[in-house]
């Protein structure tokens, strides 16, 4: 393809589910140089601030390198005999259904077709579930609900033509930057219009034309009542309509639905349904704020019902349209990761569908109902029915609902395995035995993103120590299981050749996954294959699905659904009054494995936190930077309090990102209830009850340090610096002797200490220098400490003189927190370019300072400090 250097390799971006294009270039030191790849249709050469950092987050610090069994290093043989005998004796004891394993998105397609075919098709349980469970279950099965089968219509293309772009449940701006630019791009071209709903104020509103602050989990009622404003209006499209069975049914639900319950006021409701219905091309966008729920599948057919009724899907700027989280989750769905599916978008509960798929894989036993879903995959772990687990790529331990009930479970369960590239995660370290696997960019196969586009993922640097693709550890275990025919695969290119032959048999039966056009593809051609959407075979070739109103029940028809609206799982009372709301955020992936090692990615955010509106915060008695404690019926956790009106009064927002290796008490799931949606078992993560008040340590702190700490504190949170570390800590005992303390959290005993006291005031500041040059430095205090954190950040490993004053010297500007990612452009450096250059505009800060120009999610921020000038506030 043109437009890259020679000696670039073309792969993917192994975070969201928008599925990025990248060239590499191996730096020579073990890194990689990466930039967007310029040809690739999902970006055309744009990456977020995750995506440019990639490089940096390489390395063999904290590595695998070798199997482990209880802890002490061994061969593969020994690893995967022992593997291979207590499954194989967990199901001639105890039946197929004792054995279980857990997946993730970040796995690539070829491995996820071989575990799929080596636990139900050999092991002969449908107990095989993803991640992704957590991510777009209820997708899932409000497609299959509506259509027939899981197929997203649209495409990337359709943003671009779109008139008006609804993102429901969806921070795109944060989550999805690069498809927020291409909006933002729709919008300066032909004026597209954007409308967000959500319950809080995110990055993602800053360019909306209507934002519906609607109460949590109230989305059927507010698209109920849009669906009746259609009707009403005279906007149904009754030639679309001949097509689709149910719209009766589902306009008496809506009717009968109660709008007052969105909390949104009726010329707000009335505005939407009038910009929806007076235009003809919508993009419906939606993501988490929509699938987590116990009706999040509800909330799918409730916006999929308005794109029927109107004819608007298909066609080009016109669908629903759900983004996935995950690299690679659209690729689980296809080979039937999840429990209750087959491979290649065939049906687990159809006689016909899974004696093909028997007979394909010759197959000595195949489950004829669902497995265990996630949430009762760990459930049975814990009691007892799980002998032996398989945990891959995936940190469960702390990302699933009732995290510490989660973490009792794996520890109690009789055999787990985890898979991994790193043993320093919460659920690596229950493990029995631990398998070293190939990270990104040493694993070579195919990803599909969220509009069906399937790219390559390509390796290039080797896998260190004795780490290994995780296609070829399923194959080894399978084989030596007893299975040496079935998976005798020797590289990635001859298991997608089978996965496309085995598409071939659903295209046979009518369904939409085919790629059978591939199934001859030699070696050569799968080693250069571009960007290819499906289906690719005899009868169609890419594009939009349902334009045509052939849909894939048996009458070839859509349904749509009567969905009511129904309240979130627990209701806020006296004893847990909040509601509490989790996400991402900006610069951070899933639990920080890979982004938390790019020393710019945490300088946005480097602590977590929760956010609390003013007036809930005034009536706990919370200032800013105070700690709160929240509780839940299943946990606790403590987070630094951030006060806005962002979120709504009786809500909180917090962060998933933090585990026990980097703030163990901010492990957000803890206080998530593992209630589920009943069609499509996703977990409610997104309204959990709470109570919050003011945690009072006896002592804060603040410190950075050249090497990892080894905090001991009740409160800690730590994050990579340019420098080496920094921590945020709290404590409830007194330090009766900081700079024992000190020794003890820096672990450096042979520096030089100098040490600051002011008993009238109860700190502390003390700082370890070797050689002349800042190790370490810890600064504590009754109260939050007020120093210049992100110039502290900077000193370990510099001579820099004065660092007890906790503030720069002149000659040492202080760059302040990251805005920009993309630039690592500070918050300081901003302020000080808007006054000395008598910067107006985002545009003259992208000039200046080349901020908010990549990505464009840290532009709200740019914002922000810039109706903060001084001179704006002296001329008003």
């Amino acid at each position: 393809m043109p437009g890259a250097d020679c000696r670039e390799t073309r792969s993917a971006c192994p975070y969201c589910g928008t599925g990025c294009g990248v060239l590499l270039r191996p730096d020579g030191a073990g890194g990689l140089a990466v930039r967007g790849d310029p040809d690739h249709p999902a970006n055309r050469g744009r990456l977020c601030s995750k995506g440019l950092a990639l490089g940096e987050t390489l390395g063999l610090e904290g590595r695998l390198l070798a199997p482990q069994v209880n802890g002490q290093e061994t061969d593969w043989d020994s690893a995967l005999d022992l593997v291979a005998a207590r499954f194989r004796q967990a199901v001639d004891r105890h039946g197929p259904d004792s054995v279980g394993f857990y997946l993730s998105g970040q796995m690539l397609t070829e491995d996820y077709y071989v575990a799929n075919k080596l636990m139900k098709g050999f092991l002969g349980s449908a107990n095989i579930d993803t991640n992704s469970r957590l991510c777009m279950a209820s997708t899932v099965a409000g497609h299959k609900r509506a259509f027939g089968t899981d197929t997203v219509p649209g495409t990337y293309d359709d943003l671009d033509q779109a008139d008006l772009i609804v993102l429901a449940g969806s921070n795109l701006a944060w989550c999805h930057p690069v498809l927020y630019q291409r909006i933002l791009a729709a919008r300066e071209k032909r004026g597209t219009k954007l409308v967000v709903i959500d319950p809080r104020r995110t990055a993602s509103c800053d360019q909306a034309d209507m934002h519906l602050k609607l109460r949590a989990g109230s989305d059927v009622a507010l698209f109920n009542r849009l669906l009746t404003g259609l009707y009403e209006g005279g906007a149904l499209d009754a030639e679309y309509l001949q097509h689709v069975e149910g719209l009766g049914g589902a306009l008496e639900a809506a009717f009968a639905s109660d709008a007052s319950v969105t909390g949104l006021s009726d010329s707000e409701i009335a505005a939407f349904c009038r910009i929806w219905m007076g235009t003809e091309k919508v993009v419906t966008i939606f993501s988490q704020g929509v699938n987590q729920s116990i009706s999040g599948t509800d909330k799918v057919n409730a916006i999929l019902n308005c794109h029927l009724a109107t004819g608007r899907i298909g066609k080009p700027g016109c669908g629903p349209f759900s983004v996935t989280g995950q690299p690679n989750a659209m690729g689980g769905r296809e080979v039937g990761g999840l429990a209750n599916m087959l491979a290649c978008h065939m049906d687990l509960e159809n006689r016909s569908h899974r004696a093909a798929v028997q007979e394909f894989w010759c197959a000595p036993a195949m489950p004829d109902r669902p497995g265990l879903k996630a949430v009762d995959l760990f459930r049975a772990a814990g009691d007892g029915r799980l002998k032996a687990l398989w945990i891959i790529h995936t940190n469960p331990a702390v990302t699933m609902p009732e995290a510490d009930a989660v973490r009792a479970a794996i520890k109690a369960c009789d055999f787990t395995v985890v898979s991994d590239i790193t043993a320093a995660t919460d659920t690596a370290r229950l493990a029995d035995v631990l398998l070293p696997a190939a990270a990104w960019a040493e694993k070579d196969g195919t990803v599909t993103n969220s509009d069906r586009t399937i790219s390559r993922q390509r390796a290039v640097l080797p896998p260190p120590g004795l780490a290994r693709p995780d296609w070829d550890i399923l194959a080894d275990a399978g084989r030596r299981m007893g299975w040496s025919a079935a998976f005798d695969y020797q590289s990635p290119a001859q298991i997608f050749r089978e996965h496309a032959v085995l598409s071939g048999l659903a295209g046979s039966f009518g369904l939409d996954f085919d790629i059978s056009g591939l199934s001859r593809i030699s070696d050569s051609d799968y080693e250069s294959l571009g960007p290819v959407r499906w289906p690719v075979s005899r009868n169609r070739q890419g594009g939009r699905f349902f334009a045509d109103g052939q849909f894939f029940h048996p009458d070839g028809k859509a349904r749509m659904l009567p969905v009511r609206w129904r309240p979130p799982a627990s209701a806020p009372d006296r004893q847990y009054p909040f509601r509490l709301n989790t996400g991402r955020i900006r610069d951070q992936w899933h639990t920080m494995t890979r982004t938390g090692r790019a020393a710019r990615l945490s300088g946005h955010l480097a602590e977590p936190f929760a956010d609390i509106h003013p007036e809930d915060a005034r009536r706990l008695g919370v200032q800013p930077a105070d700690l709160l404690r929240l509780s839940s019926p299943s946990g606790q956790a403590i987070l630094r309090a951030r006060i806005t009106s962002d979120v709504q009064p009786g809500d909180l927002f917090v962060p998933i990102h933090w585990t026990g290796e980097t703030a163990p008490s901010a492990c957000v799931d803890t206080l998530v209830a593992a209630a589920v949606d009943p069609v499509s078992g996703q977990p409610e993560s997104k309204a959990a009850v709470v109570a919050a008040e003011r945690w009072q340590p006896a002592w804060y702190g603040f410190a950075v340090s050249c090497r990892p700490m080894a905090p001991r504190s009740e409160y800690w949170a730590m994050a990579r610096t340019e420098a080496g570390y920094r921590a945020e800590l709290a404590g409830v005992s007194p330090l009766a002797d900081p700079e024992a303390a000190a020794r003890d959290l820096f672990a450096q005993p042979e520096a030089g200490v100098q040490i600051m006291t002011d008993s009238g005031k109860g700190s502390t500041r003390l700082a370890l220098f070797h050689n002349g040059k800042v190790m370490a430095a810890l600064f504590t205090a009754p109260d939050p400490v007020a120093v210049s954190r992100d110039y502290l950040a900077g000193l370990p490993g510099t001579s820099a003189e004065g660092v007890l004053t906790g503030i720069p010297a002149a000659d040492r500007p202080d760059p302040g927190p990251v805005v920009c990612a993309c630039f690592n452009v500070g918050a300081n450096t901003i302020l000080n370019a808007i006054q000395s250059g008598g910067l107006v505009s985002i545009a003259d800060v992208g000039t200046a300072l080349h901020a908010g120009t990549n990505c464009g999610s840290c532009r709200p921020d740019i914002a922000e400090l810039l109706a903060r000038r001084p001179f704006r506030q002296a001329a008003e």
